[in-house]
C-alpha cells in the first residue's frame, strides 16, 4: 500500500511525510505456529540487503513437542535469527550446534550452500515455554554469492547497547548512534532495536535505505501512525526521521545498501536465476551436504 504524500521535492517542512510505503504483514499459520511475513511482498523486495523479514509469535507452547524445522538448504544468502523470547536449537552441515537465546544474534552464511535445522533441545520441551522472535535474510554482494559457508553466534552481552534520548537500543548490525556491532557483515548493514516507553522519541539512524518495523506497541514515524505489526519503509533521501511512541513500543531498524535484483525461490536467493535451478536440482539428488546428529529427515523441495 502506497501512501499519498504532499510533492516534497521543494519544500522541507514538517508536512512531509517520511514514509513511503506501509506493508501489512501477510500472516501464516505454521501448524498452530503464527508467522508474519513482511519481506518479500508486491511491490517491495527488499530495503538495504534485507530480501526476507518474518515475525514469528509470541506463542505459548504446551510441554510435549512443539515446532520443529526439519533440515532445509540455502544459497547466496546469509540468515539473521533473533529472538524476543525462547530457544531455538540450531544444527548446520558445517557441524554448528547452536541453543539460541534472547538477544543473541545469529548470521549463517549460507556462501555456496548450506544445510541447517531448527529444533528444540528435549528438556525445553518439557514444560510450558513462549517463543517471540524474528528471522531476516541478507543477500550477499555478487562477489560473496559462493563465499565459504559459516556460522557465527554473537551472545546478547556482545551486542553494543545504549541510551538515546532516553532510549534504550541494541546495535545488532552495523554502525550507528557512535556504535558498531561486531556482527559481521558483508555490505553496509543496518539493524538496530529500540524500545520505547510511552511519549519517546528517536531520531532514526541514516542509511541508503530504511525501514522500521513495530514488533509492539504503536508509533509515529514521521507523520505517518504506524500500527503493530506493520513495516514502515522510509522515503530514501528524504528528511530525517524521528519515530515517537504513543504506547510501549519495540521495534526493529532495518537498512543498508541496495545490491539490486535478487530472485528468490524456496529457500534459495541469488543474483543469477540459473544458480537457484542447479541448487533445487542439486537438492532434489541428495548433493548438498547434511547435517550431524540430524541426518535421517529432511524438507523436500516443494513441487
Amino acid at each position: 500500500m502506497t501512501i499519498t504524500e504532499p510533492d516534497c521535492r521543494a519544500t522541507d517542512t514538517p508536512e512531509c511525510a517520511v514514509v513511503e510505503q506501509l506493508i501489512q504483514p501477510r500472516d501464516k499459520d505454521l501448524g498452530g505456529f503464527s508467522v508474519r511475513r513482511c519481506l518479500p511482498v508486491i511491490g517491495r523486495k527488499a530495503v538495504g540487503p534485507w530480501v526476507f523479514f518474518d515475525h514469528f509469535g509470541p506463542v505459548t507452547l504446551p510441554a510435549g513437542p512443539g515446532p520443529n524445522v526439519r533440515p532445509h538448504p540455502h544459497v547466496n544468502l546469509a540468515t539473521v535469527s533473533y529472538l524476543f523470547e525462547g530457544e531455538i536449537l540450531h544444527r548446520d552441515s558445517l557441524g554448528s550446534v547452536q541453543a539460541i537465546r534472547p538477544g543473541d544474534i545469529n548470521l549463517m552464511v549460507a556462501g555456496r550452500g548450506i544445510v541447517h535445522s531448527e529444533r528444540e533441545r528435549p528438556e525445553a520441551t518439557r514444560h510450558e515455554r513462549r517463543l517471540h522472535g524474528l528471522q531476516l535474510w541478507l543477500a550477499l554482494p555478487q562477489a560473496d554469492e559462493e563465499t565459504d559457508p559459516a556460522f557465527h553466534h554473537t551472545p546478547a552481552a556482545d551486542i553494543p547497547a545504549l541510551t538515546v534520548d532516553g532510549v534504550a537500543l541494541r546495535v545488532m548490525m552495523g554502525t550507528a548512534y557512535g556504535a558498531t556491532s561486531p556482527v559481521k557483515v558483508f555490505a553496509q548493514t543496518l539493524y538496530v532495536e529500540a524500545e520505547l516507553q510511552p511519549g519517546q522519541s528517536l531520531v532514526l539512524p541514516e542509511a541508503p535505505q530504511r525501514a522500521i518495523y513495530v514488533a509492539q506497541g504503536r508509533v509515529r514515524v514521521g507523520s505517518t501512525d504506524v500500527e503493530p505489526h506493520t513495516m514502515a519503509v522510509l522515503r530514501a533521501g528524504g528528511a530525517p526521521a524521528t519515530v515517537h511512541a504513543h504506547a510501549a513500543a519495540r521495534v526493529a531498524i532495518i537498512g543498508g545498501e541496495p545490491l539490486g535484483h535478487r530472485y528468490i525461490e524456496w529457500n534459495f536467493v541469488s543474483s543469477r536465476k540459473e544458480r537457484i535451478e542447479q541448487a533445487k536440482q542439486d537438492w532434489r539428488e541428495g548433493r548438498f551436504p547434511k547435517v550431524p546428529g540430524d541426518e535421517t529427515e529432511f524438507i523436500p523441495l516443494p513441487s
